[in-house]
């Protein structure tokens, strides 16, 4: 594992990403906060967790652009060295709807921004910490969904196909690089109070749903966190290739 300590959140700078940048800063983390258009929240994320004696960086980019991400992985290189932990973690989600009614460019977005991100920041990650390129190991942790089991029927199945995605890339890529010095595990959160409902059409979808939780209620972005830092810590030593799922019992 190396030494350094360094984090990289996708998608960092609200709900589960900066419930997890929040829980890796306090850590010992040196941790990247990444985000797509919203400097604001990541800023504000940043100062809290400088003033908490934390240490971040915020790097704006757009995970789906590889020229974007090689520049982040170089930024971050730069400042704090090599990323010993990755946590992906940035996602869309589009409007509630049928798959009739769906075009082939958001069909083509929601895939371009759930998977293809995946994919160039899991190479980046791996260029730098696999033993092959001379790295000294380290974790990537996906950030799935519960929605890859249930398929999101009525709502949105291009968001639950993407996260179906996640899950395969984590299954191949943890054999892919295991005798590399590198865990790859995955999380696949339920109905979780969050921000991306919003983006769905439905800010209140979790009070809705949460009648057919067997627990009840809802989970919260830090549930999710502790969950992630288990899978990237070395508690969680002898695990690749697993899924973690943070759904109340649904």
């Amino acid at each position: 594992m190396n030494k350094s300590k360094v984090a990289i959140v996708t998608g960092g700078g609200r709900g589960i990403g900066a419930a997890t940048a929040q829980l890796f800063a306090s850590k010992g983390y040196s941790v990247c906060i990444n985000y797509k258009s919203n400097a604001e929240a990541a800023d504000a994320l940043a100062e809290q967790i400088t003033a908490s004696g934390g240490k971040c960086m915020t790097v704006q980019a757009d995970v789906s652009s590889e020229a974007d991400v090689v520049r982040m992985f170089a930024t971050v290189d730069k400042e704090f060295g090599p990323v010993s932990i990755l946590v992906n973690n940035a996602g869309i989600l589009k409007k509630q709807s049928r798959l009739d009614e769906m075009t082939a460019d958001r069909i083509n977005s929601i895939l371009i921004n759930n998977v293809t991100s995946y994919f160039l920041c899991c190479r980046e990650a791996v260029k730098r910490m696999s033993t092959r390129y001379g790295g000294v190991g380290g974790v990537i942790v996906n950030v799935s969904s519960g929605a890859s089991r249930s398929g999101s029927p009525n709502e949105y199945i291009d968001y639950a196909a993407s996260k179906g995605a996640v899950d395969t890339l984590t299954k191949g890529l943890s054999l892919e690089v295991a005798a590399e010095g590198i865990r790859v595990n995955c999380v696949r959160p339920g109905l979780i109070h969050t921000d991306m409902h919003a983006d769905g059409g439905e800010p209140e979808r979790v009070e809705r749903l949460k009648s057919i939780i067997p627990l009840q209620r809802g989970g919260e972005p830090e549930e999710v966190a502790e969950a992630i830092y288990w899978l990237a810590s070395e508690k969680s030593s002898f695990s690749t290739g697993n899924y973690l799922d943070l759904a109340g019992g649904l």
